[in-house]
């Protein structure tokens, strides 16, 4: 038991005791090595071009000119007619009316033809090597030390911890 306190009393006196030392270095460089990365520029620029579109003007289908055309040819059949007869001139004014205004609109519903301006976006790229920075090599005891900066260095200072 005595040697169990002993040991354990040795471990505690000997970790109170133990040390640790901090330095710094500086090792030279012994090779910078630009680094460049690949930047790709779009540039947008439009290409126009004119083209003819053609468009119709509507109305076949509508019965409006029929509509207009039957009332007026009714009106006008009205006032010719005399008697009985005024009837019949009557309803033949507005059939012939119809048929006169639905022809009309049909003939005045043709196509037009204009020029319009069209466009498209495309993109013109550019690719580039940009600096980057530079990597930094150096020796230390036999061991190889990196560092990256935005310039090339001379030196590279380290801090150094013994602990024993």
């Amino acid at each position: 038991m005595k040697k169990i306190v002993l040991i354990t009393c040795f471990a505690i006196a000997s970790l109170l005791n133990a040390e640790s030392m901090h330095y710094s270095d500086s090792v030279n460089v012994i090779n910078s090595e630009p680094i460049y990365k690949t930047i790709i520029t779009r540039t947008p620029y439009q290409e126009c071009w004119d083209e003819e579109v053609t468009s119709s003007s509507g109305g076949s289908d509508s019965p409006l000119g029929a509509l207009i055309g039957g009332v007026a040819g009714g009106i006008l059949g009205h006032q010719v007619g005399g008697g009985s007869g005024k009837t019949a001139a009557t309803v033949g004014g507005a059939i012939v009316g119809s048929l006169v205004g639905s022809n009309l609109s049909q003939k005045n519903s043709g196509t037009s033809t204009s020029m319009q301006r069209r466009c498209v976006t495309k993109y013109q790229e550019k690719s580039g090597e940009k600096l980057v920075g530079y990597k930094n090599i150096a020796t230390y005891k036999g061991k190889t030390i990196t560092k990256y900066s935005d310039s090339p260095l001379n030196t590279i200072h380290i801090s150094i911890s013994v602990d024993y």
